[in-house]
């Protein structure tokens, strides 16, 4: 696994020359966001289809 800064460095390269402080934020928020979610999917931390269906109308109401 790579390091924070190491990621960071090569999202940010990625990134077009006229890419905005913004978009290149929303990027690495991101990459942050599925990796703890791949993370949290190794650890089994997760819920049925099914949970997360009840939760998203749990929402709407």
């Amino acid at each position: 696994m790579h390091n924070a800064q190491e990621i960071m460095t090569k999202i940010i390269q990625e990134q077009p020359e006229d890419a905005s402080y913004e978009e290149i934020m929303c990027e690495l928020a991101f990459e942050r966001m599925v990796e703890k979610g791949l993370e949290d999917s190794r650890k089994g931390k997760i819920i049925s289809n099914e949970e997360m269906e009840q939760r998203i109308r749990s929402w709407q109401r």
